[in-house]
């Protein structure tokens, strides 16, 4: 294999949850650039919209579908579309997550809101988005490939939001699974773990975005915070057939935090 065809996507069908910003937007961007037909799930609508717009001006064939991840209806709808628009889905990425910040505090205080609302989309999001994929998948017979984004923060018990944390721990165990129980049906998962970004998930709402920049800048060993341009290039590997013997693992991408 050619080093220029290791990134090759030509021809396969992506479709990424959260991927109206940051790391979704990202790889939807980069996997487009690589040859894929990609449907943009998540929402607000408008930023889902404006990505597949971005894309379709730019010659690639993408498709925008607004979609809340917590709701089954709504995911298995977003795979339909997907499959009536593109023929097929081969490539899965549950991507989309919140942080809920200052409101998923110290866990004996933690209201019991905050942490549904958190694992709604960060867990059971996951769940519904891949349910809805293998089912694709296993009608397909042929295989297909998922990518769940986690969080480095599923690596220790450090982080101060405990819902957040649980959640993306949770999904380490999820890509165990599949790994285990649908390789036999040619169907690989993997995730990974992005260490701390530039800009958080709901970034709008951190109490402290400077202070937390100047604090992990200083924690990292190469000395910045990641951006979702970083973390896309792994996202887009791990779905090709340069990567068709990983399977099971977590992927780190944090600069050596977690090293450290």
């Amino acid at each position: 294999m050619n080093l220029k065809d290791i990134m090759n996507l030509k021809d396969k069908v992506a479709l990424i949850t959260g991927a109206g910003t940051g790391i979704g937007a990202a790889t939807a961007r980069l996997m487009a650039a690589e040859g894929a037909r990609v449907a943009i799930a998540g929402i607000p609508a408008e930023a889902v919209q404006a990505v597949a717009a971005e894309l379709t001006s730019a010659g690639h064939a993408a498709l925008a579908i607004p979609t809340d991840v917590s709701a089954a209806a709504q995911i298995e709808s977003a795979v339909a579309q997907t499959v009536a628009r593109f023929g097929r889905l081969d490539i899965l990425v549950p991507n989309a997550g919140i942080q809920l910040h200052t409101q998923d505090v110290n866990l004996h205080e933690l209201p019991e809101e905050v942490w549904d609302k958190t694992h709604n989309v960060n867990y059971r999001g996951v769940y519904l988005t891949c349910r809805a994929g293998l089912a694709q998948f296993m009608q397909q017979g042929d295989g297909g490939v998922i990518v769940i984004v986690a969080s480095v923060t599923a690596l220790s018990g450090r982080s101060h939001n405990p819902a957040y944390m649980a959640g993306k721990h949770g999904l380490l165990g999820l890509t165990r699974y599949i790994a285990v129980h649908y390789g036999k049906y040619g169907i690989r998962c993997n995730a990974v773990s992005p260490g701390a970004l530039e800009r958080t998930p709901n970034h709008d709402i951190h109490p402290d975005a400077a202070g937390r920049a100047e604090r992990f800048s200083t924690l990292i060993p190469l000395g910045r915070l990641g951006k979702p341009e970083d973390i896309a290039p792994f996202i887009t590997f791990l779905s090709t057939a340069a990567a068709s013997y990983a399977n099971g693992a977590n992927f780190v991408v944090d600069g050596g935090f977690s090293v450290t």
